[in-house]
């Protein structure tokens, strides 16, 4: 898997990646630390009020970015961002109202917005080989989870020699690392043919995105994920320490079980996608997702919740890792950034429903009910998911033309058929092919 860092240019953004993730986790706990030291016994809400914005911020601002990231150069785009978020952390310790928290919290999510499905748009342009490109995206998801472990560990140790305030400066340190990493390569900027408006550069992400039966599944899919992912963010510590009456190492171990299962998943998942199609791979891990859940309501000790948090971490991953894959098959390279911000801003909207679900549920009707109710959205998500994505998705579709002139471009080596021209290619939505083709 390490072998495609090899690519020197890949190798520079997923160390700016990883980076930046540590810094961001950093300022994770400091921001915890900061909502307490500000609101007292009222951090929670502080803090639930950060996640919503970020959710907002994330779910309303990628569509927006994608548009402007299609006339701006990528590289000065993602360093211009990176120097954003750096300058919201450089800010950060220096608040004394709630209200500057919240409005530093949406700047910084809405820089990431931007950031994040313009990088994630970049790595299948590096990498144009599919088989590396697995292996990067895997990369990627254990970068994440291995953050995830790495920098609350990082922080209570830094905690035990600088105050809270402090920790922000690792996060400036990482966004500016990842700006000088970024900034450091020559990356590739692919230019629509075709001149667009505002509106259909906004739009142009989602209206590709939904209309492809692959995308299409892999939203329904989404849901699934964030449904399980929730369950488990936002309810391991009732279930630790409130229902088993255990500690917080134990919850921490809880949700390392889940990190772990994840890794795993990313470790095996190269593989298994050499072989396997990416339908059957990613409707296996929300048919885990299903089964977890369900299964959740019946576990009745801590013995027991760490292999099932093993087995969602699995499924969790293996649901929602390829899902690049299938954006760099159903998109040309100049229009992955807008599909990206799509994938980021539709994803981030089944959360935006499923945290508040599971903690509300798990308030009022008790956790065994909350896993059976996300149980159920998970499965009805895993179907219409099956419904949506064909079995037999081939990349080339042999389709028929109608409105093309005789002599465009496009129809070069078409074959003549009653008033249209019929040939066959690497289909995705594009101005010459606005629907997908219905089954011959």
């Amino acid at each position: 898997m390490i072998g495609v860092l090899r690519n020197g240019t890949y190798r520079h953004l997923f160390l700016a990646q990883v980076i930046a993730l540590i810094g961001t986790g950093l300022a994770t706990v400091a921001l915890g630390l900061l909502a307490y030291d500000l609101a007292g016994p009222n951090a929670g809400a502080v803090l639930g009020t950060a996640l919503a914005i970020k959710m907002i911020a994330y779910v309303g601002v990628a569509p927006v970015a994608a548009a402007f990231a299609e006339r701006l150069p990528r590289r000065a785009m993602l360093v211009s961002l990176d120097l954003v978020r750096a300058a919201v952390a450089l800010l950060l310790p220096f608040v004394s109202e709630l209200w500057q928290v919240y409005i530093l919290i949406f700047v910084l999510q809405s820089a990431s917005a931007a950031f994040t499905p313009t990088f994630q748009a970049t790595i299948p342009d590096v990498l144009p080989d599919e088989k590396e490109y697995t292996r990067a995206l895997s990369l990627s998801r254990l970068a994440y989870d291995l953050e995830s472990v790495a920098s609350p560990m990082l922080a209570a140790a830094l905690l035990t020699v600088i105050s809270f305030h402090s920790l922000f400066a690792g996060t400036v340190v990482g966004f500016l690392a990842s700006a000088a990493l970024v900034g450091s390569v020559i990356l590739p900027n692919p230019k629509a043919l075709e001149h667009r408006g505002i509106y259909e550069r906004t739009t142009r992400g989602l209206r590709i995105y939904l209309a492809t039966p692959r995308l299409r599944g892999l939203f329904a899919l989404n849901l699934a994920v964030a449904a399980a992912g929730s369950m488990v963010i936002v309810n391991t510590v009732v279930l630790v320490q409130a229902e088993f009456g255990l500690t917080q190492p134990d919850t921490a171990l809880a949700l390392t079980a889940f990190g772990a299962g994840s890794m795993i998943a990313a470790l095996l998942l190269p593989r298994l996608l050499d072989k396997t199609q990416d339908r059957s791979v990613m409707l296996a891990g929300g048919l885990v997702l299903v089964i977890g859940l369900f299964i959740g309501s019946f576990v009745p000790s801590f013995a027991l919740l760490l292999p099932l948090w093993l087995a969602l971490g699995l499924g969790y991953s293996v649901a929602q890792t390829p899902s690049g894959r299938l954006i760099r098959r159903s998109s040309h390279p100049e229009d992955r950034p807008a599909l990206f911000a799509a994938q980021f801003a539709l994803s981030h909207a089944c959360w935006l429903v499923t945290y508040p679900l599971a903690g509300w549920l798990g308030a009022t009707l008790g956790l065994s009910a909350t896993f059976a109710a996300l149980g159920v959205i998970a499965v009805v998500a895993v179907l219409i998911a099956m419904r949506l994505w064909p079995a037999q998705d081939p990349d080339e579709i042999e389709h028929v033309h109608v409105t093309l002139a005789d002599d465009h471009p496009h129809l070069v080596g078409a074959d003549r058929i009653g008033n249209g021209h019929r040939h066959r290619h690497a289909y995705v939505i594009d101005s010459h092919h606005p629907e997908w083709p219905s089954p011959a």
